[in-house]
């Protein structure tokens, strides 16, 4: 439910709002678009690219601010408590949507009922890779290996609760495989030791694994996505080697704060969608490894509710928590 000062905000705005024609609101003030991940990373570059699309259609300042820390939770928390005035976006993620909020007790928040959906943005997908040592040149020589040798190899994450550690832990439940989890402090600690062999195991993001794989540094048995990606169209998908429970895709999605007017989020909606249809912006996601996907508020709000049962389900039955 929204504060009286949310609603009093919310009233305001909307009443002009009104007057004009269904998503003919415009920003008045410059945008900040926060970001709850340092920058450089896929989820920075896809806010960056909108960021600078939205600001040529919206005619306002938009201004990427990362706002790190406690696994995201620090970001999505400003944009919580933000005025719902079309001032404020949030790119979201898998994780601080629909996994944190099983994995920490005391958040103070609810991200799918403080937050409001404006469109998806990306998608990017994860391969199961090993060092070249292990006795498995297919995926299903490995769950073989796995299998005759429980809990004797170990895979790397870059940390508890990440996606390199839930996706591995779907995975695990859907083969019925043990496999034992190493925590990293990043993706690339983890990865390096993948190829040192210090551990043997990795289902890491394909845009962080791609410069191994390509190397032959790992060797790559299967991707998470719904169909194969174009960078490994060799390597085949969770449902080909017979797991289609393990399909996992990671994602970002545009939200706002909670109670943000209707003709606002329409207007924004409608900004991003033409974005990420342009070729160039699609390329330039697609050179730091992510998708364009862009979707309606209602889809959005459809999938998060999928997404959030989904990964509740996981970090439950896999007893997943964070240090």
């Amino acid at each position: 439910m929204m504060t009286t000062r949310r609603a009093a905000i919310a009233a305001t705005l909307l009443a002009p709002a009104l007057a004009q024609a269904q998503g003919a609101w415009q920003p008045t003030r410059p945008i900040r678009f926060v970001v709850p991940f340092p920058a450089g990373g896929a989820t920075d570059v896809v806010a960056r690219v909108l960021g600078e699309r939205l600001q040529e259609t919206l005619g306002q300042p938009v201004v990427v601010e990362n706002r790190t820390g406690a696994g995201g939770n620090i970001g999505v928390e400003n944009v919580v408590r933000s005025a719902p005035d079309g001032t404020t976006l949030l790119m979201g993620t898998t994780g601080t949507l629909t996994v944190n909020p099983h994995l920490y007790s005391n958040l103070g928040f609810d991200p799918l009922r403080d937050l409001a959906p404006i469109s998806m943005a990306f998608t990017t997908d994860h391969v199961l890779i090993v060092n070249p040592n292990v006795q498995a040149q297919t995926a299903q020589e490995f769950l073989a290996l796995v299998r005759a040798q429980p809990g004797r190899l170990s895979y790397g994450s870059a940390g508890s609760g990440s996606s390199t550690h839930t996706v591995p832990e779907l995975f695990r439940l859907a083969a019925r495989v043990d496999i034992t989890h190493v925590p990293y402090r990043g993706s690339a600690p983890a990865l390096n030791d993948v190829v040192a062999g210090n551990v043997q195991v990795m289902l890491d993001q394909i845009p962080s694994a791609i410069g191994q794989i390509q190397a032959g540094r790992v060797r790559a048995l299967a991707v998470t996505g719904a169909r194969r990606s174009p960078l490994l169209p060799n390597v085949p998908t969770m449902a080909e080697i017979g797991l289609p429970d393990a399909q996992a895709t990671s994602w970002g999605a545009v939200m706002a704060p909670g109670g943000t007017p209707a003709p606002v989020v329409a207007r924004f909606n409608a900004a991003i969608r033409e974005a990420l249809a342009q070729q160039a912006v699609k390329d330039r996601l697609a050179a730091a490894g992510a998708e364009a996907v862009s979707s309606t508020p209602e889809e959005l709000a459809t999938y998060l509710r999928a997404e959030s049962e989904k990964w509740a389900r996981v970090v439950r039955e896999a007893r997943i928590t964070v240090n």
